[in-house]
């Protein structure tokens, strides 16, 4: 079974259709469906879209199909050499779609695919989805970049993934830019917590234990943010909780601890190298926040 492309008239914005299901495309379409848009999907392995036609979507017999099939197309596949694998023959057959790219990739990729998409005449928006399959349509947090007009128009439907929607600005790059610095915050994060727990565990005390100690820790490093991010703006980092060189000291505790304890250093090591460096640069009398311009700047 097959869909059919609703004429030009009847092709309203409530019709979307969805190219790419794995566990994310499949959740993207199900939210869809229970909005109560008109959802055709696509998949190069049809099967998986069993449960989704079950439960109304249109499966389309093509990509063609698909992208005809409605003014919003959104895509989520493995990377952005599988989406130009799909859309590139199809040439005219974008012309006039809004093509949402939630396909993990680089600010590099998503400008060169949003000029692409133009030349086309395709209207692209790149997203990022900061999220996991079971929150979309919940309170997802989906990030969008490209055009404000493609985003206003197709809003509601972009609404219907998350509640967590936001339109970061008109540079098709923002979105995965801002991914990708999410990826950096989220295993920094993990990473400190597996090297405590470590830490821990080699006096016996339990993962679980220290978690609650260590979810107090981060909101207290949480509450630090907002006056970080004022000194990276302004370009001056004034210690309103300890010196660089305070927390060099404490670096080194971590590290004599971690080897009296057999804990691998490397972690802590890797962290006193950096803030040795920017110490060295003059940094050493200034708050902790001046080590973003180490990383402004690429390895020697």
């Amino acid at each position: 079974m097959t869909t059919h492309a609703p004429s030009g008239e009847n092709m309203t914005r409530k019709h979307v259709t969805v190219l790419g299901l794995g566990l994310m495309g499949q959740a993207l379409a199900g939210a869809l469906l229970r909005d109560g848009y008109t959802t055709t999907v696509w998949n190069r392995t049809a099967a998986k879209a069993d449960d989704l036609v079950a439960r109304g979507a249109r499966p389309a017999g093509s990509v063609a199909e698909a992208v005809a099939a409605s003014p919003l197309v959104i895509i989520c596949l493995t990377d952005y050499a599988a989406v130009h694998e799909l859309l590139d023959p199809l040439d005219g057959e974008l012309d006039g779609r809004v093509l949402v790219n939630l396909t993990s990739g680089t600010s590099q990729g998503a400008r060169e695919t949003a000029e692409w998409a133009r030349q086309r005449g395709a209207a692209y928006l790149d997203g990022a989805i900061l999220a996991t399959p079971e929150a979309v349509g919940a309170d997802a947090v989906i990030l969008y970049s490209g055009p404000r007009t493609a985003f206003d128009r197709h809003e509601p439907a972009l609404r219907a993934l998350g509640s967590g929607v936001t339109h970061l600005g008109t540079d098709h790059g923002l979105s995965s830019l801002y991914d990708v610095a999410m990826l950096s915050l989220m295993w920094n994060i993990l990473n400190g917590f597996l090297h405590g727990a470590a830490l821990l565990g080699a006096a016996g005390v339990q993962a679980t234990a220290f978690t609650p100690i260590a979810n107090k820790g981060i909101e207290t490093v949480n509450g630090w943010l907002a006056a970080y991010a004022r000194q990276i703006d302004e370009g001056a980092y004034p210690a309103f909780d300890a010196t660089l060189d305070t927390h060099l000291a404490a670096m080194e505790h971590l590290i004599h601890e971690s080897e009296h304890l057999g804990v691998n250093a490397e972690l802590p090591r890797f962290v006193k190298t950096l803030a040795d460096r920017a110490a060295a640069a003059g940094h050493g009398g200034e708050g902790y926040a001046a080590m973003v311009e180490l990383f402004r700047k690429p390895a020697a």
